[in-house]
């Protein structure tokens, strides 16, 4: 099951939209970024209906690691992300 980071730039009309789908999937860590553990079947999903919402001037990247245990994470400041999902 892959680690997934996703940020996304879009126009502040879809905002609100894509917050509540990337919410569905993902931990909110910021504006605009999410992270958490997805199966590739969630993951081809949300991409999916990310692109559904999406119109010509908006993004979304996709950061795939193998695992989070490959990852490090330092959070400066304000951390929003409820780590307890992780557990």
């Amino acid at each position: 099951m892959p680690y997934v980071i996703a940020v996304y730039d879009v126009n502040q009309k879809r905002t609100g939209r894509m917050l509540k789908l990337f919410r569905r999937y993902l931990t909110w860590v910021q504006n605009s970024v999410f992270e958490g553990d997805l199966t590739m079947a969630q993951l081809k999903q949300l991409q999916q209906e990310a692109e559904s919402l999406m119109q010509d001037s908006d993004g979304v990247v996709f950061y795939q690691l193998r695992d989070e245990r490959y990852s490090e994470r330092i959070a400066i400041g304000v951390d929003k992300a409820e780590r307890s999902r992780f557990l």
